[in-house]
């Protein structure tokens, strides 16, 4: 009964996070643009997102009369909770869950996320939101094969698969300056996992039609973009785990807004890429490298547990 009420503040708290992130996100854009962003509703706009909220799940529900209805309901639905049931695995102090193989956990419930933009763009029976779907998994299949390769280097040199080990490990140093550059493979293969700039090729707006949602509108568009955004602040947080450590304190949490910052940021700045571009860079540069990084730090664990 505790879990279940501890992880229904955590499920309240994300999303609020949520709600504040997609506020913050359009002030740094205004900023980075040279405007204000909202500042009409409550003071300099903080209550905005509770308004677009109400704006969103109050409008009426439309859906096409060909597509398949059960699949084209659930689809976000589903999308948004498992974007929500990752942070399960979060090792908070109030003894949540003790996941033993956690980034396992990790990877088998994010490699789950192919179906429901699969199945979005297809029971939408509509040709731009099924050809913004075929993009998007085949970008998410890409980038999935070389985050697991930069994880699996960390788990080979570390030994252990909780996220509490990785913490620990790195009480007196942190792995981002040892492992600078796949610091910076685990980066660019995040922001293509998450579908935002300069990998946004999902939502595609000008190229298609705003891609597989092009069909959703009220409640179920808002469960798309809350998951979306949960999944931004989740991949923060596994992100500092991994590279920065630290236990769960304030200072944690700073780091964690640092990397949500970049990832707006880098929206900001950045055009979008070539889909061509993308996918070699997925396949001809980051999987081999990944690899070799992976091979080597298998050698260099064997050589030491040799001599030692």
């Amino acid at each position: 009964m505790i879990l279940i009420i501890y992880y229904i503040l955590l499920l309240i708290c994300v999303l609020i996070s949520v709600a504040f992130l997609t506020l913050l996100e359009r002030k740094v854009l205004g900023y980075i643009q040279v405007r204000k962003g909202p500042n009409k509703v409550g003071f300099s706009g903080i209550l905005q997102p509770f308004s677009d909220a109400i704006k969103l799940f109050s409008k009426e529900q439309t859906w096409s009369y060909v597509s398949n209805y059960l699949l084209y309901f659930f689809s976000p639905v589903f999308m948004f909770f498992m974007s929500l049931f990752l942070w399960s695995m979060m090792p908070f102090s109030t003894g949540f869950f003790d996941f033993e193989f956690g980034f396992f956990f990790f990877l088998c419930v994010l490699s789950l996320g192919v179906y429901p933009l699969m199945i979005a763009g297809w029971s939408s029976n509509s040709k731009y939101a099924l050809l913004g779907g075929l993009r998007a998994v085949a970008q998410t299949i890409s980038y999935e094969v070389s985050l697991a390769l930069v994880l699996l280097s960390f788990i080979v040199m570390v030994g252990e698969y909780s996220l509490e080990d990785f913490i620990e490990y790195q009480c007196s140093y942190y792995f981002i300056f040892f492992f600078y550059l796949l610091s910076l493979v685990w980066v660019v293969s995040c922001m293509a996992e998450m579908n935002r700039t300069p990998f946004d090729f999902a939502e595609g707006e000008s190229e298609l039609v705003s891609g597989f949602n092009v069909e959703y509108s009220a409640g179920g568009f808002a469960l798309l973009f809350l998951g979306e955004y949960s999944m931004i602040i989740l991949m923060s947080t596994v992100m500092v785990i991994i590279f920065l450590g630290g236990s769960m304190s304030l200072f944690f949490f700073i780091k964690v807004g640092f990397f949500i910052f970049l990832i707006l940021w880098l929206r900001g700045t950045l055009p979008r890429y070539r889909y061509d571009k993308l996918m070699n860079l997925a396949w001809k540069s980051i999987l081999p490298y990944t690899l070799h990084c992976l091979f080597m730090y298998m050698g260099f664990k064997v050589i030491l547990e040799l001599t030692l």
